[in-house]
């Protein structure tokens, strides 16, 4: 079981993101403020998790936070502004959209630029160590996977339904052969110099 919390009688907000190692689609992040006695043994790094459970926690975690929220930065924003700070502004988007200010936030990671007057602790791994982050990182996974699907329909050559935007081997050669399209990250290399677009 993960910690429920990092400090006792505190709000705490867990952040986490999901898509910062795309080609495609945006970086999404949520973030999650839980009940201290708030338990469920099957909430881990969503990595860690089966697509069909990672919603069915989803759903359990919307239903029982005190709060809860998802931002997202677009492909375009992620070009302009790199994918690092496109990040923190994912996070910085989801904990503006919370219903229960926090006192605290807990990040996953090793960096943040911090959010207003809010203090923060970085927690690398912290998706397996602290329940609001898992927490956190289930929410965003499951809305970009949902998102990524979504432009699937339109853009169905780069098959986003099975490889979400990741630097696949299949994705890479399906953009060889049809080019990049308004959805890529043109900031990224979204081919190895072995592969080329022509």
């Amino acid at each position: 079981m993960l910690k429920p919390y990092y400090k006792k009688n505190q709000i705490e907000a867990g952040c986490d993101e999901a898509g910062r190692g795309c080609l495609a689609g945006p970086v999404v992040a949520a973030a999650v403020i839980l009940p201290a006695n708030y338990k469920n043994k099957f909430i881990n790094d969503s990595k860690k998790i089966p697509e069909k459970m990672r919603y069915e926690l989803a759903e359990d975690i919307k239903e029982n936070a005190l709060a809860w929220a998802v931002g997202e930065v677009s492909h375009t924003e992620i070009d302009k502004i790199n994918i690092l700070n496109a990040s923190f502004l994912a996070m910085h988007r989801a904990v503006d959209l919370l219903a229960v200010t926090p006192h605290f936030l807990l990040i996953d990671g090793n960096r943040f630029n911090p959010y207003k007057n809010t203090a923060h602790l970085c927690v690398v791994k912290g998706d397996a160590i602290y329940m609001s982050i898992a927490a956190a990182s289930l929410l965003a996974k499951t809305h970009r996977d949902t998102l990524m699907q979504k432009i699937h329909e339109e853009f169905p050559q780069y098959n986003w339904s099975q490889n979400k935007g990741y630097p696949t081997p299949n994705h890479r050669q399906n953009i060889k052969k049809h080019g990049a399209c308004l959805y890529h990250r043109k900031s990224f290399t979204l081919l190895p110099p072995q592969l080329k677009l022509f």
